[in-house]
C-alpha cells in the first residue's frame, strides 16, 4: 500500500501538496470571517470568494497548457512563490485595518489566477512520480497527506480566528505557499509534453479538448460536477459561516470542517485498499452524501448533526477523489493529461463564482433555511444526471499489476520526452 513513499519525487509532491492543503484549509475561514468582521455583508463575502473562483475559471486551461509545455516542477514553485505574495499581501491589510472590498477582490483575483495556473500541473504530475501499477495508491496516499493537512488546517483556522483574528490565518496560509515552494523543488519527472513544441496555444487547447470529449464519462462527470461544485460552494462556504455565526460559533464551524477532513482520512484508507471493477461507479454513487451537510445546516445546525454529516460526507468525497484521479490518469494520454485536467476544471468550476454570488441574494429573499434545501436536491440531482451515462456506470479500472519497485521509466523534468505516452488502456 506504501510502495510509492519509496519514490523521492512523489515524496516531494505528497510534502507540498499536504503544506498547501494546510494553508488552504485555514484560508477560507480566515477570508470569510475578515470580510465579515469588516463589513457584516454576505453579498461582499460572496464577491470577494467569487472573484478568486472567476479567475480560476478563466485562467485553468491556460494552466494546462503551461503544465504540458513547462516542466511541472517550474510551474509548481513558481506558483507557491507567487501565491506566498499574495496571500502575505491580504494578511498584511487585514492585520492592519487597512483592508478593503475592493482591494480584497483584486488581490483575490490575483490569487485565482496563481491557483490556476498550479492546479493542473499539480493534478497531473502524481503519475508521473511512480510506476504505473502504483498510480492508485499514490494517489490514495496523496489525498491522505492532503486531508492530513486539512483537519489541521482547519482547526487551526477555526482557533485562529477566535483567538487572535483572521488576520493571522491569512498569515499562516502565506507561509504555507513558501514552504510548499521549496518542497516542489524535489519533484523531478518527466517532461510530458512530446511533439508540436511550437504550437499555437488554440492548437494545444484544441487536442486537449479531442482528448476531453473523446470519453463520455469523463465529461458527463464534469458536467455533473459543475452543478454540485456551484450548489456547496453557495451553500457551504458562503451560507455556512452565517448560519454557523448565528448557531453554533466560529469555532465549532472550524470544528465541523475539520470533522470532514476527519472523514476523508477515513475514506482515504478505505480507497487505499479497496479493489473494485467499476471504481468510477462507486466513486460517484457516493456523491449522493455531499448534500448531508447542506441538510444539516438547513434542518438540525447543532455541532453534533453537523459533525456526523461531516465525517460522512468525508469518507463519500474521498470515494470519488481516488476514483475520479485513478481513472483519469489511467485511462488518458501523459502528454496531453494536464490539459484534459484543465478542461475537468473548468467544467467544474465555472459555475461555482455563479453559486457563491447569488446565493447571498437568494438567502435574503427566500431565507437560508430554503436555500439549502434547494442547494441539496441539486447535489441529488447532479449525481442522478451522472449515473445516468452508461459509460460512467460500467468504466472498468485497469488492474494493477504486482509492483517492481522501479523508478518510472523517462527522463527528469530537465530534459524533453522522445515518445508520446499511451494510456493503460481505452475507454
Amino acid at each position: 500500500m506504501f510502495a510509492p513513499l519509496r519514490y523521492a519525487a512523489f515524496r516531494y509532491l505528497a510534502a507540498g501538496r499536504l503544506v498547501n492543503m494546510l494553508g488552504n484549509a485555514v484560508a477560507p475561514i480566515a477570508l470569510a470571517f475578515a470580510v465579515l468582521d469588516l463589513t457584516g455583508s454576505v453579498r461582499d463575502l460572496g464577491l470577494v470568494v467569487g472573484a478568486r473562483s472567476l479567475m480560476n475559471v478563466l485562467f485553468v486551461l491556460f494552466g494546462g497548457v503551461l503544465a504540458d509545455r513547462v516542466p511541472r516542477r517550474v510551474v509548481l514553485v513558481g506558483s507557491n512563490l507567487l501565491g506566498a505574495l499574495t496571500q502575505g499581501a491580504v494578511a498584511a491589510l487585514v492585520l492592519t485595518g487597512t483592508a478593503t472590498i475592493p482591494l480584497l477582490l483584486a488581490l483575490g483575483a490575483a490569487n485565482g489566477v496563481v491557483s490556476a495556473l498550479a492546479q493542473p500541473a499539480s493534478a497531473a504530475a502524481t503519475p508521473q512520480t511512480v510506476p504505473a501499477e502504483l498510480i492508485q495508491p499514490a494517489n490514495a496516499i496523496i489525498r491522505l497527506g492532503m486531508n492530513a493537512g486539512m483537519i489541521g488546517g482547519a482547526a487551526l483556522g477555526g482557533l485562529l480566528v477566535a483567538a487572535v483574528g483572521p488576520g493571522w490565518g491569512l498569515a499562516v496560509d502565506a507561509l504555507t505557499f513558501a514552504v510548499a515552494a521549496v518542497a516542489f523543488t524535489g519533484v523531478r519527472i518527466p517532461t510530458a509534453r512530446v511533439r508540436g513544441a511550437g504550437a499555437s496555444i488554440v492548437a494545444d487547447l484544441r487536442e486537449g479538448w479531442t482528448e476531453f470529449t473523446a470519453r463520455t464519462w469523463v465529461w458527463a462527470v464534469v458536467l455533473g460536477f459543475m452543478i454540485l461544485n456551484a450548489a456547496l460552494a453557495g451553500g457551504v462556504n458562503v451560507l455556512g459561516p452565517v448560519v454557523a455565526d448565528e448557531t453554533i460559533g466560529r469555532t465549532a464551524w472550524g470544528v465541523v470542517l475539520a470533522a470532514e477532513t476527519a472523514g476523508m482520512v477515513v475514506g482515504g484508507v478505505i480507497a487505499l485498499r479497496i479493489r473494485v471493477r467499476r471504481l468510477l461507479l462507486l466513486g460517484v454513487t457516493c456523491m449522493f452524501a455531499e448534500s448531508f451537510l447542506l441538510l444539516g445546516l438547513a434542518l438540525a445546525p447543532t455541532v453534533v448533526v453537523l459533525v456526523t454529516a461531516g465525517v460522512a460526507v468525508g469518507i463519500a468525497v474521498e470515494q470519488f477523489a481516488v476514483a475520479w484521479e485513478t481513472s483519469i490518469a489511467q485511462h488518458i494520454p501523459a502528454d496531453r493529461l494536464a490539459r484534459v485536467y484543465s478542461y475537468d476544471m473548468l467544467g467544474s468550476f465555472v459555475a461555482i463564482p455563479l453559486g457563491q454570488v447569488a446565493v447571498g441574494p437568494v438567502a435574503a429573499v427566500i431565507g437560508s433555511r430554503d436555500t439549502l434545501l434547494i442547494l441539496a436536491a441539486l447535489v441529488v440531482l447532479s449525481v442522478l444526471g451522472m449515473l445516468t451515462s452508461r459509460d460512467v456506470r460500467r468504466l472498468a479500472a485497469v488492474a494493477p499489476a504486482r509492483a517492481t519497485g522501479t523508478a518510472p521509466a523517462g527522463p527528469t523534468d530537465d530534459a524533453p520526452v522522445t515518445a508520446p505516452t499511451e494510456p493503460a488502456a481505452r475507454a
